[in-house]
């Protein structure tokens, strides 16, 4: 499958600190890291921007209302977390200087960001997704991606879920109907 390099953005979303710290858990956390550094790296040697998605509130979580039943049950924990630290990109997956960090308010990479204002100056219409996890910040930025008329890649194996059969069935069922899947692999060769 040909792949278009031109207007093209690879987005690792949710690699941060706060969220790795519990893909630790996952006995697939070594190799996700590994082929999120791979698709990194072809992004870079391809002179695709990479664009770095996290999740972030100011101090007290006002963006949270007690109406959004993920966000409010963690609503308090936020309030002690040092959010600085917790919205840092995993080491393994350090943003370069030039590279673009975004700060989401929401699963989706668009809600409550400037990623469409970036997307805009970079004349992206082709995404590559990347993140934890498949049924949190890849679907929900997938359906939105999908409904702006972005052109859109999962990279199946740069994406987890706590639940490994949810994973399967958004990989093989549901994102196939918007996106091409392909794993780094794939893409890497494409």
């Amino acid at each position: 499958m040909e792949q278009n390099k031109t207007n093209t953005a690879l987005l690792v979303m949710d690699m941060q600190a706060g969220i790795v710290a519990m893909l630790a858990t996952l006995p697939e956390s070594a190799a996700i890291l590994n082929n999120i550094a791979k698709a990194i790296a072809k992004a870079r040697e391809q002179k695709i921007p990479v664009i770095y998605v996290v999740v972030g509130f100011r101090p007290g979580s006002p963006e949270v209302s007690p109406n959004n039943k993920s966000f409010a049950a963690s609503k308090e924990r936020f309030a002690s977390v040092n959010m600085a630290e917790f919205m840092q990109v995993h080491e393994d997956l350090k943003p370069q200087a030039d590279e673009v960090m975004v700060i989401k308010r929401r699963f989706s990479a668009f809600t409550g960001s400037d990623l469409e204002v970036i997307l805009r100056a970079y004349g992206a219409q082709h995404l590559v997704l990347t993140g934890i996890s498949t049924s949190g910040v890849v679907l929900s930025t997938l359906r939105e991606a999908a409904d702006k008329d972005y052109r859109l890649t999962v990279l199946a194996d740069c994406c987890v879920d706590g639940d490994e059969e949810v994973h399967r069935i958004l990989i093989t069922k549901v994102f196939p109907r918007q996106a091409d899947v392909l794993t780094v692999e794939e893409w890497h060769t494409a």
